[in-house]
């Protein structure tokens, strides 16, 4: 299987839903009421944070740091990291870091 259908082999009806319904959210408030409803608090909080890891990676911080601040493990720095360097360039647009 080429390696882009295998990358994108999550994209479906149901996906494509849960990202409009993203796109239709007016305000901050309405994200975070959309977020409570959707996922639990442990899973917007880690979201939060590998959010932060990557802020944090961007401004060139070392793995040590990085852990002080946020509280992530060694392997999710790792794991937000090769998202920053190899992946779909999200972290990279949130960021306002030009590829």
């Amino acid at each position: 299987m080429p390696e882009k259908l295998k990358k994108n082999s999550w994209r479906d009806n149901l996906t494509d839903n849960l990202c409009e319904a993203f796109l239709n959210l007016k305000d901050i408030e309405d994200v975070y009421n959309f977020l409570e409803d959707l996922a639990t608090i442990g899973e917007i909080k880690s979201m939060a944070q590998r959010l932060e890891v990557a802020r944090l990676l961007s401004l060139s911080k070392k793995y040590p740091e990085i852990v002080n601040e946020t509280g992530a493990s060694t392997a999710t720095i790792s794991r937000v990291k090769k998202s920053l360097e190899y992946g779909a360039g999200g972290y990279k647009k949130q960021l306002g870091i030009r590829s």
